[in-house]
């Protein structure tokens, strides 16, 4: 008997889950698939945004699926069209056309939509952004920023955050003028402790970018900036809002699902009704973090092994994310426990910083494992200690070498080229991407970076591993 399965949302993670279905029920022979997405694009990486505003990337480039993917691959797609309720008892999805969808297993990816601070003067009676305001989220944002922002303007960024730094990069590379509005102690506080805060802040700031940090705004006057709490004012004739996110749970909580943050879903991504799941942003489990591209798919692998019966004990448990920056000329991963202090008794922290060439690198080790990280302008360093982390293997007694980049797992060299690195190290964490297995592709006929990508995945989440793929894929072609 074949499962009809719904999909409302075709973001990252809505689309990840189609791929990972087909990729086990080709032909549907298990699985009738319908995806339904609001918005009236095909699925792209949000992920690869900032690109776009930068101009480095074309839009058509960050699609995640091209336009004959739904017939090619017997998905029924329906595209700018949004669910408007479910009704749980009738398994049925009513849509804003007033049609509905019968399911037996329904899946919300329905994601997040960004957070407005309560601004005065930035958005309208309906909450949406005032003229001159742009919440950086969408396709259809980038579109917004660069026709709003004109050559040499200043903008104002609210929000100091990882998308928010990504927009002001790109916007800076463009020529404006561009000022961080953030309200915490230092930049990224997620992800970041103070030092490290700091120096990532000097950093760009040599990169043409101001900030105001610690302090917010507290009225947007068209035509002239955002005032602040202090009194002063940033010139701007855009402000771009990247000050959060929110899941969307409108839908689930009006099902009577349980939601807190997000929908509430426990390790078979199950919901408080057992034919509903979630995943991506609008998901959440005590295992991980929202807002990043890894959780979700995985999630999506896990989830598409027990929709069509092909591993019926698939569990998500969680992910070890680890953050990465993705603005040019700087180079920031982040991971694990990366606000443990100096002195901690139940651990080693070691801490090195160098604000004036913008490094700063921090280690976090537990029972002789690396439980935490932040390399900022140690590349080196970054690649060592995520192999490390990836692993979960001892490190060496010389913490040192470890925070320097110089003691790989195993005692492998420092991997100066990609033959030096073991087929287990993960080359794309997005989609668990290993050197071994880019090496299996190539043999198998995938020669070029796209056929890689195409066959892997590698490079499809949030773009940082393409120079590596690159190598892998030279370095295979010259030694072939």
């Amino acid at each position: 008997m074949i499962r009809k399965v719904v999909v409302l949302g075709y973001g990252m993670a809505g689309a990840r889950l189609a791929d990972e279905i087909r990729a086990r029920d080709p032909r549907g022979d298990r699985v009738s698939l319908t995806v339904i997405g609001a918005e009236p694009h095909a699925a792209y990486n949000r992920i690869l945004l900032s690109a776009v505003v930068a101009g480095t990337m074309r839009p058509e480039l960050v699609r995640l699926h091209d336009q004959g993917w739904a017939a090619a691959h017997g998905v029924d797609l329906r595209i700018g069209n949004a669910a408007m309720r479910i009704d749980r008892q009738a398994r049925t999805v009513v849509l804003d056309d007033e049609s509905t969808v019968d399911y037996d297993a329904l899946v919300l990816a329905t994601g997040s939509r960004p957070w407005l601070p309560p601004v005065e003067g930035l958005a309208l009676e309906e909450g949406t952004p005032a003229p001159g305001v742009v919440a950086f989220r969408t396709l259809d944002d980038c579109d917004r920023i660069v026709e709003a922002a004109k050559f040499g303007a200043p903008v104002a960024v609210l929000g100091g955050g990882l998308l928010g730094l990504e927009a002001a990069r790109g916007l800076a590379g463009r020529g404006h003028l561009v000022t961080v509005v953030h309200p915490a102690t230092h930049l990224m506080e997620r992800q970041l402790d103070h030092g490290a805060g700091q120096v990532l802040a000097r950093a760009l700031g040599k990169l043409g970018i101001d900030f105001r940090i610690g302090a917010s705004a507290a009225r947007y006057l068209p035509g002239d900036g955002l005032k602040l709490d202090d009194g002063s004012t940033v010139p701007a004739d855009l402000v771009v809002v990247s000050a959060g996110v929110k899941a969307e749970v409108a839908l689930a909580a009006e099902a009577g699902l349980e939601v807190d943050r997000g929908v509430l879903i426990d390790d078979a991504l199950r919901t408080s009704d057992g034919r509903i799941h979630s995943i991506g942003d609008c998901a959440q489990h005590p295992g991980t973090v929202s807002g990043l591209v890894e959780p979700a798919w995985q999630q999506a692998a896990v989830l598409a092994d027990l929709l069509t019966g092909t591993d019926v004990s698939a569990r998500y448990r969680g992910t070890n994310v680890v953050t990465k920056l993705k603005a040019r000329g700087i180079e920031l991963t982040a991971l694990g426990e990366a606000h443990a202090e100096v002195g901690d008794p139940s651990a080693e922290v070691l801490c090195l910083t160098d604000p004036a060439r913008g490094r700063y690198a921090k280690l976090v080790v537990r029972d002789d494992r690396v439980t935490g990280a932040i390399l900022l302008g140690a590349p080196d360093a970054a690649a060592t200690i995520t192999q490390y982390y990836d692993r979960g293997v001892p490190i060496p007694e010389d913490r040192l070498a470890v925070l320097l980049g110089r003691a790989l797992p195993s005692g492998a060299q420092i991997a100066a080229s990609p033959a030096d690195l073991p087929a287990s190290a993960v080359v794309c964490r997005c989609n668990s991407v290993t050197k071994g297995r880019l090496v299996e592709a190539f043999r198998a006929g995938a020669t070029d970076v796209t056929e890689m990508a195409s066959v892997t995945k590698a490079t499809t989440g949030c773009g940082s591993c393409r120079d590596a793929v690159c190598g892998i894929a030279d370095w295979l072609t010259e030694t072939s």
